[in-house]
């Protein structure tokens, strides 16, 4: 099971972060073993009644970063597929797999949060059928390199990739999806299938459930598509009690040790990578996290 980190790019308590901050904690991630770094595609976050909380645009950094680093896959949780034309997002996908030399996970999703919708004059209409039209062509452009597609929503027409794929069948596809309509698009394209923000293992059985239904329902193989799971964590520092404001049943608490045996719960459980989301993104917790994970490799 591979074990990876989200990496902190929105506004934290009104302060931003910055690109030096968010390049070291990658480096840091690869440099102590960790096996990739994950990036959130939002354009805002907005709630009625509170100020506007920003974030930095994914793929920007995501090509800042497949540079930067040299080892660690690179992983999009999820790239909302309704903020950029699917053909152009195939081409760049492919583009920046090159450029990581085969490194890129490409993590889709149909989007949820009308207001950075709303906020820049994107259509929130329709949201899985343009989802569903969106995967008509990706899925054939990064893997077969072509595609001929005229639907209600998007089309593309005798559209080729050139330069093609480095690697054959191109990046692994990744899709994050709870809802039955959803899920039956995993099952039917994906070779990966996200859930998430989970805490301890309990939580993972009530939604593969549903995953395993649409799989039987498409005719999909035992084990596909393979399971990756987004957790929550917060790993104790010596001397550190856990603090009040941590939910045990949706966070992984614990010493380094307790935390590793955590992780390895969810190898038992069948998941094939976990993307962890850090309570605190310092570059301590980043030890203990590798750490963590070097203790759940052993076990």
């Amino acid at each position: 099971m591979k074990i990876g980190v989200a990496l902190p790019i929105a506004e934290r308590e009104g302060q931003q972060v910055e690109y030096d901050e968010i390049r070291a904690l990658a480096l840091q991630a690869e440099d102590e073993g960790l096996d990739s770094i994950w990036f959130y595609d939002h354009l805002l976050f907005r709630s009625q009644g509170e100020p506007t909380r920003g974030i930095w645009e994914c793929w920007t950094l995501l090509s800042a970063l497949a540079e930067a680093t040299k080892r660690v896959e690179l992983g999009t949780l999820v790239l909302c597929t309704a903020f950029r034309n699917p053909a152009l997002l195939a081409k760049m996908a492919v583009t920046l797999d090159a450029v990581s030399k085969g490194r890129l996970i490409l993590g889709l999703g149909a989007g949820w949060h009308q207001p950075e919708f709303d906020a820049f004059g994107l259509p929130f209409d329709h949201l899985a059928g343009r989802f569903e039209e969106a995967l008509s062509i990706i899925v054939p452009l990064v893997r077969e390199g072509k595609v001929n597609f005229e639907g209600k929503y998007y089309s593309a027409k005798e559209c080729e990739m050139a330069p093609g794929n480095i690697r054959a069948g191109g990046p692994p596809i990744l899709i994050g999806a709870s809802r039955p309509r959803m899920l039956e698009l995993t099952a039917r394209h994906a070779d990966l299938w996200n859930t998430c923000w989970l805490g301890p293992v309990a939580a993972l059985a009530p939604r593969l459930a549903p995953l395993e239904e649409a799989r039987q329902k498409v005719g999909r193989e035992a084990g596909k598509p393979g399971v990756t799971v987004g957790v929550s964590v917060h790993i104790l520092a010596a001397g550190e009690e856990v603090p009040a404001a941590v939910d045990r049943e949706r966070v992984i608490v614990g010493t380094v040790e307790e935390v590793g045996q955590a992780l390895y719960d969810y190898q038992q459980a069948g998941a094939v990578h976990l993307i962890c989301a850090l309570r605190e993104n310092t570059s301590q917790a980043y030890t203990r996290l590798a750490q963590a994970a070097q203790y759940c490799r052993k076990l």
